[in-house]
């Protein structure tokens, strides 16, 4: 691990509420750090994309959903004082439940949802490469599907990526560090992918 990459943890909650805004990421960032401030201050900190049902009424929460939240190790205490919380967003109320503090494994083969970068495949691969290189991770790329997410500010674009074939530190070391901009919108967080054929 490199110096100047930052452990994390990921918090994850039980959290229950009938649905979301389609662009929720934004306001539910906001509530967050209604709460726990010291969060904004934290670039690495950051939301990974809620597992929803899409409905012409927004975004349905499955009964048994989840919020993760990314967080420094050394947040883990001011983000436990989330459980049990209230979330106003956009109209909507998210409750939180109880709170998980999940340590990240290390797997060969990653997802990020969204990575922020060129329009242009070929611009936005050289410029992932040259930010890998630069945490000194070794990994094979495919390049997903253009995807987008629309803030209150603007409207985010760039691509689904998948890194595979890494080892142990390496995995770790982007699961740590992601990659681009706008992590505390879900954009450039790694997970765990066990079937790279899906790009979506």
């Amino acid at each position: 691990m490199t110096e100047a990459t930052v452990e994390m943890i990921d918090a994850v909650f039980d959290i229950s509420g009938e649905n979301v805004p389609s662009a929720y990421a934004a306001p539910l960032w906001h509530a967050l750090t209604r709460h726990v401030s010291i969060l904004a201050a934290h670039e690495s900190a950051g939301l990974l994309p809620l597992r929803t049902s899409s409905t012409p009424n927004g975004l349905v929460l499955p009964k048994r959903a989840k919020l993760v939240v990314r967080i420094p190790t050394e947040l883990g205490a001011e983000v436990e004082a989330l459980a049990g919380k209230a979330l106003a967003v956009e109209g909507t109320v998210l409750q939180l439940g109880a709170i998980k503090l999940r340590p990240i494994q290390a797997y060969p083969t990653l997802h990020a949802h969204l990575v922020i970068g060129d329009a242009d495949e070929i611009a936005f691969m050289q410029s992932v490469s040259a930010q890998l290189a630069e945490l000194k991770i070794i990994g094979k790329l495919i390049c997903g599907m253009r995807n987008q997410l629309s803030t209150p500010e603007r409207t985010i674009h760039g691509y689904s990526l998948v890194v595979h074939d890494m080892k142990p530190d390496a995995s770790l070391r982007l699961q740590y560090a992601g990659l681009g901009a706008d992590r505390r919108y879900g954009c450039g967080i790694f997970v765990p992918y066990k079937a790279i054929a899906d790009l979506d």
